[in-house]
């Protein structure tokens, strides 16, 4: 009986100490994204991926929480989203519901990074949050999306670089984000700048028409990396 009065004992302790150190690396996290948030001036952690130049074309970008962007800038972004994604939303088990979009994209915790050429022509943005998901810290990808005029140049490209980027410098597990399976174009674009099925991504036969993908942050002392 003293044997097994003392299994159970440590048993017990071995559950409170993990039960701690799961409760710490949670609110750990959450100080990441907490603070990812307070940030005022992201563009100074990837500055030198603001501006891209391929051939012809010469684009800068720049980041802004919705709360700041300007409102024809962010209604430019729904009409695009609405253009590139309605009739992919419309044939999934989703549909497309253009008020729940709207809610979506204007949530006050909403940070858009936008991409437009030396004219001013808006040509791509993604529309990106510091969440805690499943426990982690992440930088959740809602929307990549670009203009007709800007794709196969590499654009689409550089805008997960620079998120990739502020993911890393924000102490960010990983860039999360969502991929219909029925717009495979999209799913190999993602695939081939580096992201894998997610382990939060759910089993085929319970949600066919989208997996989660991402793609973790480099690990390193880069001192760019903010502080907390």
């Amino acid at each position: 009986m003293g044997k097994k009065s003392i299994t159970a004992t440590n048993k017990q302790k071995d559950k409170r100490l993990a039960r701690k150190q799961e409760q710490r690396r949670i609110a750990d996290a959450m100080t990441h994204v907490t603070t990812a948030n307070k940030l005022q001036d992201l563009a100074s952690l990837c500055k030198e991926l603001l501006v891209f130049r391929n051939l012809d074309l010469e684009v800068d970008m720049y980041i802004q929480k919705v709360t700041e962007l300007d409102k024809k800038v962010l209604q430019w972004a729904i009409d695009l989203t609405e253009k590139n994604m309605k009739t992919l939303y419309e044939t999934c088990a989703w549909g497309w519901n253009p008020n729940r979009k709207l809610e979506e994209m204007t949530d006050d915790a909403a940070w858009y990074l936008i991409a437009r050429e030396k004219n001013g022509t808006l040509l791509a943005f993604s529309h990106f949050r510091f969440d805690l998901d499943f426990g982690e810290p992440v930088l959740y990808c809602y929307e990549v999306q670009v203009e007709k005029g800007g794709r196969r140049r590499g654009l689409g490209q550089r805008v997960l670089s620079v998120l990739e980027k502020l993911a890393h410098a924000t102490h960010m597990r990983c860039v999360r984000l969502t991929a219909l399976t029925h717009n495979p174009s999209a799913a190999e674009f993602f695939k081939a700048c580096g992201y894998s099925i997610d382990e939060t991504s759910p089993p085929k036969d319970e949600a066919a028409h989208y997996e989660i993908l991402s793609k973790a942050t480099v690990k390193s002392t880069d001192e760019s990396a903010v502080k907390v």
